[in-house]
């Protein structure tokens, strides 16, 4: 069997784990904030806030703004739905975008025309670990500029729509000179089980640097993420510091000190696995390149001037005019093999809860046809050369196979 995204967990992890199990911290403390600022050396910016998710960290950006009920937010119609879920929790309305033609990046062109006086910011999708084109996506809000109404203060200091970063996939990342975690005016990371570095469940809260008064945007999060009261248990801790206030009623969302011990340890390790993504990447891309199917770019040109490179999380794959019947089929034989496969994603106006907000998948051509053909291969640091090997003979082997069949 080869499974699609186990965790990469080496004895560094399990023993930064067990030195905090005796250490007598399990909770928010001191391990959570020293990934904190580890985390904020690694991306370049001078804050972060680690919390119990990606989803949370989203949530708490819109909070951070001052977004709400009567306030509309952009994002892609080819996303997982944590893009789109913390949009609805603060009231707000989801605004969705089709992606570009045979892209899975956000179509520019079409955000400009989605721009109201009602929208108070964007959320770009770094799929599958390449940075979105923020170059692009920047001219087309400030091309909107006369249509921006800020309803907070915070939101004034931008002078445009706000960009919060969905850079779930993309730590470490680098596109036109920018790190991942630099690019959007804030941004929001995860470390869920499946992602490049995880600490089991958890997600971090970022901004570029002058983006926001860091010292006021950073207590603001921490006071989400815990009830909305004024001290944490580290805090606490000090002799006849008891006392406490809560500022307003908030959330339960923090980073506890057992997933900041995986998290320190998969950071150090970290740069020697992206590089290990990488060779996986160009294997694929090497055993793929006559199986006529179109992979995404992970790689191109010099990231620090008008180039990218992603941080290899996602192998997707277009089986280039195949259909969705074809595609699934493929899935099974494949998994029949040992072979797990996956497929990201589904269109959110698909879904159950987008349609009941009144999305209908065919308004969105692009992303419906993105989706029908794609399968994602695995893409993990516990895969071997021959496990890579394997993967693509085998969905070569059965490819050729369905096709022979005159299956389509």
């Amino acid at each position: 069997m080869i499974p699609f995204s186990p965790p990469d967990i080496t004895q560094a992890e399990i023993d930064e784990v067990v030195d905090t199990l005796k250490s007598g911290w399990i909770t928010t403390g001191p391990k959570t904030k020293q990934l904190e600022r580890e985390l904020a050396q690694f991306v370049g910016t001078t804050k972060v806030a680690c919390l119990g998710s990606a989803t949370a960290a989203l949530e708490c950006a819109l909070r951070l703004l001052g977004i709400g009920p009567g306030d509309e937010v952009i994002t892609s119609a080819y996303t997982y739905t944590a893009s789109a879920s913390p949009i609805c929790h603060v009231g707000a309305t989801p605004v969705l975008c089709d992606v570009a033609a045979d892209s899975f990046e956000m179509d520019y062109s079409q955000l400009a025309d989605r721009i109201t006086p009602q929208t108070k910011a964007v959320i770009p999708v770094d799929i599958a670990g390449r940075m979105a084109d923020y170059d692009s996506l920047y001219a087309a809000l400030n091309a909107a500029s006369d249509l921006w109404k800020p309803s907070s203060d915070v939101q004034e200091r931008f002078g445009r729509v706000p960009v919060i970063a969905d850079a779930a996939h993309s730590l470490g990342a680098k596109r036109a000179g920018l790190l991942s975690g630099q690019a959007g005016d804030l941004t929001a990371f995860s470390f869920h089980a499946v992602k490049n570095l995880t600490t089991a469940e958890g997600g971090a809260l970022t901004w570029r640097p002058g983006a926001l008064d860091d010292e006021w945007a950073y207590s603001q999060v921490m006071l989400m993420s815990l009830h909305g009261q004024t001290k944490d248990a580290l805090a606490k801790d000090r002799a006849g510091a008891w006392e406490y206030d809560i500022a307003f009623p908030g959330w339960k969302c923090n980073m506890t000190d057992i997933q900041a011990a995986l998290g320190l340890s998969q950071l150090r390790r970290y740069r020697d696995m992206l590089e290990r993504r990488r060779a996986i990447v160009a294997a694929y891309e090497a055993g793929l390149a006559d199986a006529g199917v179109q992979m995404l770019c992970h790689e191109q040109g010099d990231p620090e001037d008008a180039g990218f490179v992603s941080s290899f999380h996602l192998m997707l794959v277009r089986l280039c005019g195949r259909t969705q019947a074809f595609r699934d089929e493929l899935i099974e034989r494949l998994a029949k093999a040992g072979v797990s496969t996956n497929v990201h994603y589904k269109p959110l106006p698909l879904l159950t809860a987008y349609r009941k907000l009144g999305f209908n998948g065919a308004d969105f051509p692009n992303a419906l046809a993105q989706y029908q053909n794609e399968i994602t291969l695995p893409l993990h640091t516990l895969l071997s050369d021959e496990d890579v090997q394997t993967v693509i003979g085998q969905f070569k082997h059965f490819k050729a196979q369905m096709e022979d069949e005159g299956l389509r």
